[in-house]
């Protein structure tokens, strides 16, 4: 990794934690620091089973039982066991526990208002700016991507997800039955690999490759959330299943899409895949596409 690119990141970290007040003890001149004002606020008016919230906050669960000790110790926060399942525990704000989460929202505004009072309209525009820009690269950076078998509750989560959308997005509906196959035995290594993007446990993406002794390998399955698209997982998902499928000695990918899907089929030209004539009889496809890559590098 680049000196120059830690040293910026290691310089903008000591920065925003100054600026911010998180090396108090006391956050925003409460009582409490970050760590148990973050929890309480995440726990929210609603309450958050403590899985989540443990996933969300990406926090070791001794470190959260902690948290969520000193805040129960000051009245703030309860934390029940589910009546149809007892392993689930619900975490709670008690009346004192809204009051507080209240005047912490008030607090972080004012906080977020005195940064920008210093500056100019134009600043402002562009510290905002900025700020949006840094939490969608941050958020990006905190997406795993890693091999699921097909059957894993994530990727059965993404792949009825792909295939709720499709039926929403394509004319007449979409039919898996009709479509060529991509079964889970062919996502199953050493037939084909199945990757899953996760964002704080939760998971936001999927993409697969089948591969073929004599025929040039198909991606298949590429799927991301909503919520998480503008992120560049898409391209990501892409560029580790020709990674993939480089390290088996692939030489072609080749995957079909829907005109519907206008966003993947700018992904795919952007990714350097070219459209040619029809290479199956996909019923739901309209457009081909295919890509030579590379040899993959092998260590000396």
């Amino acid at each position: 990794m680049d000196r120059n690119l830690v040293d910026t990141v290691r310089r903008f970290n000591r920065t925003v934690t100054l600026r911010t007040g998180v090396l108090q003890d006391a956050f925003l001149a409460r009582t409490r620091p970050l760590g148990q004002a973050r929890v309480l606020w995440e726990i929210g008016v609603a309450g958050r089973d403590v899985r989540e919230l443990r996933a969300h906050l990406e926090l070791d669960s001794g470190y959260l039982s902690r948290l969520l000790r000193a805040l129960e110790q000051d009245g703030l926060v309860r934390v029940e066991r589910s009546g149809a399942d007892g392993r689930v525990r619900t975490a709670r704000l008690t009346e004192a526990g809204l009051a507080e989460r209240a005047v912490l929202d008030r607090l972080s505004d004012d906080a977020a208002a005195a940064v920008l009072a210093p500056l100019s309209d134009g600043q402002r525009t562009r510290l905002v700016a900025a700020m949006g820009e840094v939490e969608r690269l941050l958020t990006a950076s905190a997406v795993d991507v890693s091999p699921r078998p097909p059957g894993h509750p994530d990727a059965r989560f993404c792949l009825r997800a792909y295939f709720a959308e499709l039926a929403g997005r394509f004319d007449g509906g979409f039919d898996p039955r009709r479509s060529i196959s991509a079964a889970d035995a062919e996502l199953t290594p050493p037939a084909g690999v199945l990757l899953v993007a996760t964002l704080h446990g939760e998971p936001v993406g999927c993409g697969a490759v089948k591969f073929h002794e004599d025929a040039p390998a198909e991606v298949k399955r590429m799927w991301v959330a909503p919520s998480a698209r503008g992120l560049g997982l898409g391209r990501r998902l892409l560029g580790e299943l020709e990674a993939h499928a480089a390290r088996r000695g692939v030489r072609t990918l080749r995957l079909e899409t829907n005109h519907a899907l206008t966003e993947a089929i700018g992904l795919y030209r952007a990714a350097g895949y070219r459209e040619v004539p029809a290479f199956n009889d996909e019923p739901y496809a309209q457009h081909w596409f295919e890509k030579h890559l590379p040899a993959a590098r092998t260590l000396a």
